[in-house]
């Protein structure tokens, strides 16, 4: 196995996709092939100078794509040499506005829990980054923007501070989707001042450690932004699929 000290030190602030990232770089820059033995996390953490939390989120993320495996008892070895490319299959939905309700009710299973979790795994870091996407969002809407930048930046800081990989993928892969949902709201009148105010909310729980009132907060966030022109629609397809069902039973 090479020697892990080639691995180069990252700076404490960087989440865990830079440290998946310099794994990548070490699996090609030391030609490592499958089957090949990995360091452990221990060595790890010590050669990036980074905590063995950040590390074990890497490789969890490593494991779920299929780059790594894990044999208990004997170590971390390379399975294949890069990531499983990401499944852009759920990025499609939302061309319409019919999908939109879909959309926001996803958002407010996923988001919520991010929220949640947050409240207890938010370093001072995340905090700094959701504080700063809050001034960004503010900034824009005093320059007569809806805020779509510092909304998007908010978000996102709030799914990497959950530290869940599986849950920060999820929601990466429908981005684009939940991007459509965000413009819709915010183009409303008033809604981009609403919507700063609700961020601020969130983000007071989760820096008071409040998992239960920052999930509750970012639910009713998402509820309250929710476009009642949609809500319309997907009662009516609710009752257009009892009315085929009540047809079937007849």
């Amino acid at each position: 196995m090479p020697d892990p000290s080639s691995l180069r030190p990252l700076r404490r602030q960087v989440l865990f996709e830079r440290i998946v990232a310099a794994l990548q770089e070490y699996v090609v820059d030391n030609g490592l092939r499958v089957g090949d033995r990995l360091p452990s996390e221990r060595e790890l953490a010590a050669a990036l100078q980074v905590g063995r939390s950040s590390v074990r989120e890497a490789i969890a993320t490593l494991r779920a794509g299929g780059m790594v495996e894990v044999r208990h008892g004997d170590g971390l070895f390379l399975r294949r040499m890069s990531l499983d490319a990401p499944r852009h299959g759920l990025d499609g939905t939302g061309d319409t506005s019919l999908d939109l309700p879909y959309i926001w009710e996803t958002r407010q299973g996923l988001e919520s829990q991010c929220a949640r979790i947050a409240a207890s795994r938010a370093t001072p870091e995340d905090l700094e980054e959701l504080a700063a996407s809050l001034d960004l969002m503010a900034d824009e809407i005093a320059q007569g923007l809806p805020g779509l930048d510092g909304d998007r930046r908010f978000h996102r800081g709030v799914a990497r501070a959950s530290h869940n990989p599986l849950l920060i993928n999820l929601l990466e892969e429908v981005r684009d989707a939940l991007d459509r949902t965000s413009a819709k709201s915010l183009t409303r009148p008033g809604q981009p001042a609403r919507s700063l105010e609700d961020h601020r909310r969130i983000l007071a729980a989760i820096r008071s450690h409040e998992p239960a009132d920052a999930g509750d907060a970012m639910l009713a966030h998402l509820v309250g932004t929710t476009d009642p022109v949609l809500e319309h629609r997907l009662d009516a397809a609710g009752e257009r699929r009892g009315d085929v069902d009540g047809a079937r039973r007849t």
